[in-house]
């Protein structure tokens, strides 16, 4: 099984979640998870907004995730993939501070002509295009705890298998159609997984965003 691209993934994300109670927020990690978000979004009828967070990479290795940052200030550290690279606390901290930089650019410019969906008290569905190592998804979920979410559902068209007990201190539900035993890059799982630009976020932001304020 493969997805067409990440707006059938939303589609295919949507039925697996089914009819939502009551009424949820969707927050998608940009960029590749606003299209599958919105998808999910324009399915199911519920409200949608953007959850900025970073991958913080290994210097050597970009795509291996050693931490993640996001919005609020939130910081998690991915201890094995630290050691691993041998990446010492002054690099480290030189990455960290990059992609805090770009987190910052992102949230003016997506949040620019809205504001940010109030969280207090509500359930909320975290959506990104896939999830390799976690990392980025536990930021997300602690950030939508932080700004006081009282359930926390990820929900993702493809991970890994243990993603549930990765992730089970943050999150209250996992959902995921497809858990491959062996999943080396989430882009496997796409026939089309060609990049999304932020012209394209906004777009959608303006658009499915619009629409479900109300």
């Amino acid at each position: 099984m493969m997805y067409r691209d990440r707006a059938d993934a939303g589609r295919v994300l949507a039925d697996t979640l089914g009819p939502p109670e009551g009424s949820p927020v969707l927050l998608a990690l940009p960029r590749g998870g606003v299209v599958v978000g919105a998808a999910v979004a324009e399915r199911l009828g519920v409200e949608l907004d953007v959850l900025v967070v970073r991958k913080i990479g290994v210097p050597s290795q970009p795509e291996l995730a050693m931490g993640a940052v996001g919005e609020d200030g939130v910081l998690v550290v991915h201890d094995a993939a630290v050691r691993l690279g041998r990446v010492s606390p002054a690099a480290f901290e030189r990455v960290r501070l990059a992609e805090e930089t770009e987190l910052d650019r992102r949230v003016r410019a997506y949040r620019t002509h809205r504001n940010r969906v109030p969280l207090e008290g509500r359930s909320v569905l975290v959506v990104d295009d896939g999830v390799a190592t976690g990392s980025t998804a536990r930021a997300a979920c602690l950030v939508a705890r932080a700004a006081g979410a009282v359930r926390v559902t990820l929900a993702v068209p493809v991970g890994p298998p243990d993603l549930a007990e990765r992730l089970a201190t943050v999150v209250d539900q996992v959902v995921c159609p497809m858990a491959p035993p062996s999943l080396f890059a989430i882009g496997e799982a796409y026939e089309d997984f060609s990049p999304t630009s932020d012209a394209e976020v906004i777009a959608i932001l303006a658009r499915i965003g619009a629409s479900s304020d109300r």
